[in-house]
């Protein structure tokens, strides 16, 4: 029988960043808690700068270049479509070769090959496995298993359980730093100082005891000093006290309140998710009521004018289609987003983020 290695989530948050980096640089990408606040920047602008060059076909040629020499696996083995995608198209964008696995029936986990093995398998034909799995803890546990093989390779979470999405939140940033930032210089060339989250509210709202990509983006959102959060949901669906007690220490501005009507015309960004019911062990989800945890077009009249409405999709009736063509909805732009954002974050780990740098540059000038 295959042995897991021993849980990661029982070691201080510490120990389990530095085992998944190399000389303090991300290798594997496993947590929101590994990126601090001058990576997060660092990435938006290397993901505009990569949106930039790739819109000029020398560009687009010159990014085809950077990692053609590398090999990805993309081993979904949850559902997924924008993922899964984003993923891919990022692939296509730095001219990296990809294969997937997205049924293992198709695979040699169907003659009783273990998870854990096929994943060694993979890190023999690849040079970085994106996995995304329905079990928390799980692309960790693999990330910390590679470390003691002969031939180590990343990594990257596209999803985890119930647990965390450090990509999707990654993208999801950076949609909020487009929304707030003031013209093109200010997303390529930010001050370091200048904090755009400063002042700004946003909330969340809906499944957040649930939904992995609120508890990525609230651990990356605590980077930024007087930025003011919301969590709005039924109180049996409220954000988790494990993100709580993080929020406390890193003492962030937050509030849990329980009626989107009454806080939405304070919000500068409104994150919606619709209910994880796939999580539920008998429909307990179905008698909830979320009428009050949905942006509905009544609401249109409190929205701020310049409001961003983010998305992390697919939806319900959480949130109406009568926003989609509204100039606040950004959930569109934030799947475009994703495919830049992991982009970037694939030269990062490849150390190939400094010639996107260098070639911007050399032949941009804003």
């Amino acid at each position: 029988m295959d042995i897991r290695p021993e849980d990661p989530a029982n070691l201080p948050t510490r120990r389990r960043v530095r085992l998944l980096n190399r000389d303090d640089r991300l290798y594997h990408v496993i947590l929101a808690q590994q990126f601090d606040r001058e990576l997060i920047d660092h990435l938006c602008r290397i993901s505009e700068m990569t949106r930039i060059i790739a819109d000029a076909r020398a560009g687009a040629r010159f990014l085809n270049t950077i990692l053609s020499h590398k090999r990805a696996m993309l081993y979904f083995i949850q559902p997924s479509t924008r993922t899964y995608l984003s993923f891919a198209a990022a692939c296509q964008v730095l001219g990296m070769p990809y294969n997937d696995v997205r049924d293992p029936s198709t695979s040699s986990e169907v003659k009783g090959e273990s998870e854990e093995d096929t994943v060694r398998a993979l890190s023999q034909y690849f040079d970085i496995v994106i996995m995304r799995h329905p079990s928390e803890g799980f692309a960790e546990q693999m990330a910390n298993m590679l470390n003691g093989m002969s031939r180590t390779i990343p990594i990257l979470n596209g999803g985890s359980g119930k647990d965390q999405h450090p990509t999707q939140a990654m993208l999801d940033i950076y949609t909020l730093y487009r929304c707030f930032a003031e013209s093109l210089a200010d997303r390529v060339r930010q001050d370091p100082e200048r904090n755009l989250f400063a002042g700004k509210t946003i909330a969340f709202v809906g499944d957040l005891a649930r939904g992995r990509t609120v508890r990525s983006l609230a651990y990356l959102l605590t980077r930024y000093p007087d930025v003011r959060l919301l969590f709005v949901a039924p109180e049996s669906l409220q954000i988790g006290e494990d993100i709580v007690e993080y929020l406390d220490r890193s003492e962030v501005d937050y509030a849990l309140k329980f009626d989107l009507p009454e806080v939405v015309g304070e919000c500068d960004a409104v994150y919606m998710t619709r209910l994880q019911d796939e999580h539920d062990q008998k429909g307990e989800s179905g008698k909830i009521d979320l009428s009050r945890f949905s942006l509905t077009r009544e609401l249109e009249p409190m929205l701020k004018k310049d409001l961003a409405i983010l998305h992390p999709l697919p939806r319900r009736q959480e949130l109406d289609t009568f926003y989609d063509t509204d100039p606040r909805a950004k959930y569109w732009n934030q799947m475009r987003n994703g495919m830049w954002m992991r982009s970037a974050l694939l030269a990062y780990v490849f150390n190939v983020d400094g010639a996107i740098l260098d070639h911007y540059y050399s032949y941009y000038n804003f």
